[in-house]
This record gives structure tokens, sequence and C-alpha cells, in this order.
């Protein structure tokens, strides 16, 4: 069985930072992790991913704000998120292409709230 454990989310002012984190537990094998998002009446959206080696990938919204990176002993994958906009609110859920009990699928968590105002 598949559990994540997400933290870090919370309420942030315009241009404030915030780090989340997602440690992933049980027998399983992690490929690429990474984070999305979901804000009100809007689609789910890919925020960035890193894969196993360390190679990252990222929204053109988030580039040069946010920072993913892993820690493959931990099985955890963060997110620093700065210089954050309102635009930026939305529920983070933390993302895992992995492999479990010889079957590989995606699996996502529960999700963060994050909300930028002032």
């Amino acid at each position: 069985q598949v559990q994540f454990v997400e933290s870090g989310g919370g309420l942030v002012q315009p241009g404030g930072s915030l780090k989340l984190s997602c440690a992933a537990s049980g027998s399983i094998f992690l490929y690429t992790m990474g984070w999305y998002r979901q804000a009100p009446g809007k689609q789910r959206e890919l925020v960035a991913t890193i894969s196993s080696g360390g190679n990252t990938n990222y929204a053109d919204s988030v580039k040069g704000r946010f920072t993913i990176s892993r820690e493959n002993a931990k099985r955890t994958v963060y997110l620093q998120m700065n210089s954050l906009k309102p635009e930026d609110t939305a529920v983070y859920y933390c993302y895992a292409n992995l492999e479990v009990t010889i079957r590989r699928g995606d699996y996502w968590g529960q999700g963060t709230q994050v909300t930028v105002s002032s």
C-alpha cells in the first residue's frame, strides 16, 4: 500500500515563501515525483516534476520562482515556492510514478492548501 504524508501548506502574503514536503512510504519503487495543483473551478495542472536521476520540469508559470528537489533515501520530494502570487492559490498534490507489487502507475497525495493573500 502506498501512503503520502504532505506538509508545509498554509496562508502567506504575496511575495512570500513556503516549502512543501511529501514523504512516500510502502513497499514501493519510486520513479518520477512531483507536484500538481488545482485551483477552484480549474483543472488540475502540473507544477513541477523531478526524475529519480534529478532531471526537473516546471510549468512556465512557476519557472524562476519554484524549485523542486528530492531526497531518494528519505523518499521525499520538496517544493520551495518563492515570490508567491495570489494566482498560486490552490490545493497542491504530491505526485509519484511508482511501482508497487510489480505494477507501475501514477499516484497522488490527499493535497495541501496553499493560499496567497494579503
